[in-house]
């Protein structure tokens, strides 16, 4: 019992440094690697989808090391342009190219003895990645503009969103450098495989939030932590934390509950979903509306899946008037009722779900469990399908 609290108590200790905030299974397994590496050189790759946290386990990383005291330098390899990457990663001569006025360090240089942080790797042109490779094999380089070798005690993190062993396959990352940077990999789930993290993610968030702006604050609901969970936040940790932060600012004094969450997911109006996103508008705003976007392309989804079945299930001169597209849900209690004009017969017809779930079952049936091809027929993304598959525990 005393070794289980001092584990719990040494991982509250490290969340609280690193700022990596979790408990669930995939989160403790990637703090003690992170324990276990750290004190370490070895090169480390770090997977996982853009908002997911990969710059905190670098910093985790060269805050557990060795190199702790000396610099850590973060270094966005996507946003560098090809013409002058090599220039910002090695340096240059005075000279060397149109522009180079003096000789300039580059990040390695000013990274010696301590950590350098690749983010997005994969965006790096092949001419860079061979003077990395050269960099991790033997700690050498040459400025941009000069024959002098020289030397650097560098350890390299390096982290992705991309599949490079496509990349690799493909002939857009050298493979040798792959398989050096991946001495060891960290990947990082998505936000939506580890919702039980969610509500000490959001306490964590708040907490900050409020003490940094001074802001009066009363705590989200549960019906609030609820619907969060329910989301699947396709842009991950940054994602919830700018909604956490809009929510304290635009609903200051309110306890948020779960409508306050539903409306700030559902900014976007259904009429203006397909028009350009302003390009004026900052990074994180303009993130969440391609959230919102998708969001209520999955709602008209929806809604065209029941004017399927209803068209197809219903001659449309028997049709009453449907209910509002912006329902998204089908009772599950709800049925139909068609009297025959010639016998007066009443049929009774089966529920919308069930009607649903025979024609999803049907139509994958006609295509032999092709997924693809029964959801262009169905006209509805493959993505509501699976989904609609799990719901209705169909076996294909």
């Amino acid at each position: 019992m005393a070794d289980i609290k001092n584990h719990e108590k040494r991982f509250l200790e490290f969340q609280k440094e690193s700022g990596l905030i979790g408990q669930s299974e995939a989160m403790f397994q990637i703090f003690e690697t992170i324990e276990q590496i750290a004190p370490s050189d070895i090169s480390v790759l770090i997977i996982g989808e853009s908002g997911t946290g990969k710059e905190l386990v670098a910093r985790a990383i060269h805050q557990k090391s060795q190199r702790s005291d000396k610099p850590l330098i973060i270094v966005n390899s996507g946003a560098i342009p090809e013409g002058i990457i090599e220039s910002e990663l090695f340096g240059h001569e005075k000279g060397a190219f149109t522009g180079a006025v003096g000789t300039r360090k580059g990040y390695f240089e000013m990274a010696n003895n301590g950590t350098i942080f690749l983010d997005e790797i994969g965006d790096m042109p092949m001419n860079a990645q061979v003077k990395l490779l050269r960099i991790l094999e033997g700690n050498e380089f040459s400025r941009v503009g000069s024959s002098e070798t020289k030397r650097t005690n560098v350890r390299v993190v390096a982290a992705t969103n991309r599949p490079l062993n496509r990349d690799v396959k493909d002939g857009n990352f050298r493979q040798d450098l792959y398989f050096r940077l991946r001495a060891v990999t960290i990947e990082l789930p998505p936000l939506r495989k580890r919702k039980e993290d969610i509500p000490l993610l959001v306490k964590a968030f708040a907490e900050n939030f409020v003490k940094q702006n001074k802001i009066v604050f009363k705590g989200f609901g549960i019906s609030a932590l609820k619907m969060m969970q329910n989301y699947d936040w396709p842009g991950n940790i940054r994602e919830l934390k700018n909604l956490v932060e809009s929510v304290i600012v635009l609903e200051k004094g309110e306890k948020i509950n779960d409508q306050i969450i539903l409306k700030h997911l559902d900014l976007v109006t259904h009429e203006d979903r397909n028009l350009p996103i302003p390009v004026n508008k900052p990074v994180d705003q303009v993130e969440r509306e391609l959230v919102y976007h998708a969001l209520l392309d999955l709602t008209n989804e929806i809604s065209q899946l029941k004017k399927l079945i209803v068209t197809k299930m219903f001659p449309p001169k028997q049709l009453k008037s449907w209910e509002p597209e912006s329902q998204i849900f089908i009772p599950a209690e709800e049925s139909h009722s068609i009297e025959n004009s010639k016998s007066g017969e009443v049929k009774i017809l089966p529920s919308l779900p069930e009607m649903e779930r025979n024609l999803i079952k049907d139509t994958l049936s006609q295509y032999n469990g092709n997924k693809r091809k029964a959801a262009i027929n169905l006209k509805i993304s493959e993505r509501t399908l699976y989904r609609k598959i799990k719901e209705y525990n169909l076996k294909f």
